[in-house]
């Protein structure tokens, strides 16, 4: 068993209340980490450091420029280590190593992304309309910043919150998930080693309560950038109702994924298999609605049956492994529930539906499900696992009124030769990020985030790093004359 502890105010710290929680390695089954249960206190300490370093300290004066070449040593420093945080997070998670390996060293590209956007930071000088009077904006950091990151995929979405707010002059405390910490810790050791001061980022790890609800309402933060389930959404919403942060949420999806009857059919299966049974479908943009032409469906769902019974399902360590285990017993007993429930509303297992022994009992097979109408629960519910639900229609309308029938909306698949038809659908369906004959692709550049029930607020792109400052505005007086009347507003 490995004993971590949490960064707060640069020190690596135990809980000050003693409490700790085990990690399971979902590819065995066994614990293999002991993690600290941050009290109430501990978040409370890590908050004030971040306090401190953003008003006071090296940060604090530290310039633009400066705060951009810390976040390009932190993407470098990324990048040489990717190795060797991928096999923690396997071992934390249960995600494909080399899936791992390439996000780690891939999400570097973020912070060098970041890094150059640091010193680009403008305000305005505006055209007032009264004599006399210069006036300007400038572009502030909002304070400490709450960063809150689900376990699947969190070296990514951490650095869309920590790039953008460092950039912008920010500090953050970063909870990790309970489900699985150790990558995040490992990723700390990197910060001081980046030239980053002490308490400009601190990592606490816990449960929703309390480390979660005393960090996301505590007074001194400024901002909530929440990914994770609208369940705990809604506490940290409430949360914020105590010290009124600015918040951002980027919730779970049910995305459709649309293939039309002129599509490439290779390419339409092979970016299917991509969206709903790469990393087990544990991924919040997994394309789980197949929404697919009636003239193709039974050829389409051969082929994908297919390349899903031949999935190779094992150790997710080993490149030949093509589909690892779930990461926790929570999930597994959810996706059992509901494939049987679907089966009892009229829905037909085309392949998978049980678990697999594979090294623990946490890995299930890559599921599809024929369902005879989009009224079936399982159509709308995110499931978080390798079950795709597949509806059928004839014309573009019912495609389009098919996709947007869902309480998410947080991306879709469009798989057509048809241009026009392409940018049809696109402009239409009602989803944050929209690919066009690819699925799963992320760029720093490129901004993404959902709506409805999906979340609101956007990560990653130049505004990004905007959404973590506030504009003060400034008037000043260029005129020698004395002021007039006092009672007299200007």
């Amino acid at each position: 068993m490995k004993t971590y502890k949490m960064l707060i105010d640069g020190e690596w710290v135990l809980s000050s209340g003693g409490g700790t929680f085990p990690s399971l390695n979902p590819a065995t089954g066994k614990n293999w980490a002991e993690i600290p249960e941050a009290s109430a206190a501990d978040v409370d300490r890590a908050v004030r450091a971040a306090h401190r370093a953003c008003y006071e300290g090296p940060w604090a004066r530290m310039s633009a420029t400066n705060r951009g070449h810390c976040l390009r040593r932190l993407g470098d420093l990324l990048a040489d280590r990717s190795e060797a945080l991928g096999e923690v997070e396997t071992r934390d998670t249960g995600k494909m190593l080399k899936e791992t390996r390439w996000q780690a060293k891939y999400i570097s590209e973020f912070y060098h992304f970041f890094a150059g956007a640091a010193d680009k930071i403008n305000g305005e000088t505006l055209p007032i309309d009264k004599p006399d009077m210069f006036v300007f904006t400038n572009r502030e950091p909002l304070g400490v910043i709450a960063a809150v990151v689900p376990w699947n995929s969190q070296l990514f979405l951490s650095a869309v919150k920590i790039g953008p707010a460092l950039a912008a002059g920010n500090t953050v405390v970063l909870k990790a998930s309970e489900h699985a910490s150790a990558a995040m810790l490992e990723f700390g050791t990197l910060i001081a080693e980046a030239g980053i001061p002490d308490g400009v980022v601190n990592i606490v790890t816990g449960h929703g309560d309390p480390c979660g609800k005393v960090l996301t309402s505590h007074p001194l933060v400024a901002r909530v950038s929440f990914t994770g389930g609208p369940i705990s959404a809604r506490h940290v919403i409430g949360n914020t109702r105590e010290n009124f942060a600015e918040i951002s949420l980027e919730l779970g999806g049910k995305s459709p994924f649309i293939v039309f009857d002129d599509a490439d059919i290779e390419s339409a299966v092979n970016g299917s298999v991509s969206g709903i049974f790469a990393a087990s479908g544990q991924s919040c943009v997994a394309g789980s609605r197949l929404i697919v032409h009636e003239d193709i469906a039974d050829d389409f769902l051969d082929r994908l049956a297919a390349i899903a019974n031949a999935a190779k399902i094992g150790d997710p360590m080993k490149e030949e492994t093509e589909m690892g285990p779930l990461c926790t017993y929570g999930q597994l007993e959810n996706l059992e529930r509901e494939v049987a429930r679907a089966v009892e509303q009229g829905g037909r297992i085309v392949c998978g539906g049980k678990r697999v022994d594979a090294g623990s009992d946490l890995y299930f097979q890559p599921t599809i499900i024929d369902c005879p109408r989009s009224d079936l629960h399982i159509v709308d519910t995110e499931l978080f696992g390798p079950v795709l639900s597949v509806l059928r229609f004839k014309t573009e309308e019912e495609a389009l009124a098919l996709a947007n029938d869902t309480v998410h909306g947080l991306a879709a698949g469009i798989f057509t030769r048809d241009s026009a038809r392409a940018l049809r659908m696109s402009r239409d369906v009602r989803a944050g990020i929209v690919w066009i004959n690819t699925y799963r692709a992320v760029s720093p550049i490129a901004e993404f985030g959902g709506m409805k029930t999906s979340g609101y607020g956007r990560e990653s792109g130049f505004q990004a790093v905007y959404d973590y400052t506030r504009p003060k505005t400034v008037w000043m007086n260029t005129s020698s004359e004395p002021l007039g009347s006092q009672f007299v507003a200007r």
